[in-house]
């Protein structure tokens, strides 16, 4: 399997810093960057972030990390990744969740009460059928179009992977997606979940590529910051928030072990506390690079 490492943007990284953190990236040889879907913070839009990032390099890979696709059309959606995809081939990777992270941003995602997942399953049926098909007719419970031609079509197809790790979630990646990045989980849950989604994906007699499985991980400068300990313990009360962030580069690296044996390849790593970007680039580029092979 391919093991790689991308970074992530989150909240804490402001306009001003983008040019010098992509610089940086493309000329460190990095494999990719990755945007989130942070509505109210200072952080880029993913699809403005992507499209700038992809303009002022050549080789570097964009990614989202992850962006909302239920309250958003499929059709222009696909037509904005088709466009992408067209103007930097093969270095676009789009990864869509069922709803934000953040509970005061969910009410932007505007789907019928009661109906996000199902409308996040027919939105991913529509949104590969335009990005692989000419004329694209569909007649769904939400979504309704009449020969949808977006062009050009990416070549090849582009790869969707999901977030997620609820039991549906994993079970809509097997049946639907190219790929999966994970969060917030141990790499015995990972393990757990990669078997979940290919045992679903072998029920729909298909298959995901075994290097298509990823997290998302966080890592300190020597401590994890209250603020994020005490969102962990939100999300994850049942686990030692030191099992999922990491206070230092040691601890990522007994974290990254672990997870390699889970299976996964495919790593997006974003820093907490720490203030100095260039310096978590730096530490980045020197501890992750020579793990990838």
């Amino acid at each position: 399997m391919k093991v790689r490492f991308g970074v992530g943007l989150g909240a804490e990284t402001s306009p001003s810093q983008l040019d010098d953190i992509v610089d940086h990236l493309e000329n460190s040889g990095v494999d990719s960057v990755w945007f989130s879907e942070l509505v109210y913070t200072p952080a880029v839009d993913p699809f403005i972030g992507m499209a700038y990032a992809l303009a002022r390099t050549r080789r570097l890979k964009v990614g989202t990390s992850v962006a909302i696709l239920p309250g958003r059309h499929p059709v222009l959606v696909a037509k904005q990744l088709a466009s992408l995809a067209a103007l930097a081939p093969k270095r676009v990777l789009p990864v869509f969740g069922l709803h934000s992270a953040l509970p005061a941003e969910r009410d932007i995602f505007v789907v019928p009460d009661g109906r996000r997942a199902a409308v996040f399953d027919e939105s991913l049926h529509l949104l590969r059928s335009v990005l692989r098909d000419k004329e694209t007719s569909f007649d769904g419970e939400y979504f309704t179009v009449r020969s949808a031609d977006v062009r050009p079509l990416p070549a090849p197809p582009l790869d969707i992977w999901l977030g997620g790790s609820a039991p549906a979630a994993l079970t809509r990646i097997g049946r639907l997606a190219d790929g999966w990045l994970g969060s917030f989980l141990t790499p015995d849950e990972a393990a757990a979940a990669r078997r979940r989604i290919e045992d679903a994906a072998a029920v729909a007699e298909r298959a995901i590529e075994p290097d298509h499985f990823g997290i998302s991980l966080a890592v300190g400068d020597g401590t994890i910051p209250d603020d994020v300990l005490a969102a962990v313990r939100r999300r994850r009360p049942d686990v030692d928030p030191a099992e999922l962030v990491a206070a230092d580069w040691p601890a990522l690296h007994r974290q990254l072990d672990g997870y390699l044996a889970a299976g996964l390849s495919k790593f997006v790593i974003r820093t907490v506390g720490e203030t100095d970007h260039r310096n978590f680039l730096d530490r980045f580029t020197t501890e992750l690079l020579p793990r990838q092979n």
